[in-house]
């Protein structure tokens, strides 16, 4: 299965040079935890990734409000993203082995599509039903979910657990 084929469309994005409020306004209008930052320079190219947790951690640790913060400060730079074309397996596994949630779907030139995430990993595979499903089994699910919640240093036990 590809992931063009279960990947959220339509997804909000906000610019590097946006405060932290307006990225998180983004967040609470369309229901998510986070969002694709892009470049300013008018590209459309995703140059990091901020969630709701990086927001609050900023705002947290700077003791100052979201307006005054700006996303630059507090996004991922270091994004790892798939094309439409990969396998839903592929981004599965860059999710357990980077311990991450989410991933951006990107076009050739690097512009936001779309984004896949765990929870629609584990909602097509329950779609699928009992033995059926395209990505191995049910227990690959809970293992990257497994992954991805562990404290850090502990990465290696659960796999090893898991396995």
């Amino acid at each position: 299965m590809k992931v063009e084929e279960i990947m959220q469309r339509n997804v909000k994005a906000c610019t590097q040079d946006d405060s932290l409020n307006i990225a998180a306004r983004i967040m609470w209008d369309n229901d998510c935890g986070c969002v694709p930052v892009i470049a300013t320079d008018g590209n459309g190219k995703v140059v990091g990734m901020i969630s709701d947790r990086d927001i609050c951690m900023a705002a947290y640790t700077q003791g100052k409000s979201l307006n005054e913060i700006s996303v630059t400060v507090a996004m991922a730079r270091s994004v790892l993203s798939c094309k439409p074309s990969d396998d839903l397996a592929l981004a599965e596994a860059m999710m357990r082995e980077a311990r991450i949630h989410r991933i951006p779907v990107i076009d050739e030139n690097g512009g936001v599509l779309g984004i896949v995430s765990l929870t629609d990993i584990a909602r097509h595979a329950l779609n699928l039903g009992e033995g059926k499903v395209a990505l191995g089994t049910q227990a690959e699910i809970a293992r990257t979910l497994a992954a991805i919640r562990e404290p850090r240093g502990r990465e290696l036990e659960v796999l090893s657990k898991a396995a």
